[in-house]
């Protein structure tokens, strides 16, 4: 019998060799006589992730908003994230709005002149303070510059019409 079990483990340490390849360290990785892989590995790519964006918006029933230039997102360090020409979609249901699209971080002043319609109450009480933290006084400020709007025009020297008759 001990024979016997012997034969058994020499043959089945044949057959071990046989199928790893008899490798003392182990079993082949790779090489010519290793078996070709049954299954490919597939990579994540960005697209994936902007398939399973759009899969969740759609399964909240946003719908896309048509005709919005910019979006200014105001942020509580005096920041602001914005955005031209962004693709804006809602979902009046669950008051979500999703905005995509090229932004930029740009300081408060930066957007100043064309961003005041835009601003909130406390948006307008932090620009007090930043001004007057630069020592000027914001009804000042505002006199004034409503007052230098005609130096940008040149005066009317000559008569258009009579150039347009000839």
């Amino acid at each position: 019998p001990d024979s016997n079990m012997s034969d058994m483990e020499e043959a089945r340490a044949r057959m071990i060799a046989k199928r790893f390849g008899g490798n003392a360290a182990g079993a082949a990785t790779g090489g010519g006589g290793a078996p070709r892989r049954k299954k490919k590995t597939v990579h994540k790519s960005a697209n994936s992730d902007d398939k399973k964006l759009n899969a969740t918006l759609k399964k909240m029933g946003v719908s896309p908003i048509p005709g919005i230039e910019e979006v200014n997102l105001f942020q509580d360090d005096g920041n602001i994230v914005h955005f031209t020409n962004p693709k804006v979609q809602a979902s009046l249901q669950s008051n979500t709005y999703v905005v995509s699209g090229n932004c930029e971080t740009k300081a408060f002043q930066d957007l100043l002149p064309g961003i005041l319609s835009q601003m909130g109450p406390e948006s307008m009480e932090a620009l007090r303070a930043m001004m007057s933290s630069m020592g000027a006084d914001p009804a000042a400020a505002a006199a004034a510059g409503g007052a230098d709007d005609d130096d940008d025009i040149p005066d009317l020297v000559e008569n258009f019409e009579d150039t347009a008759n000839k």
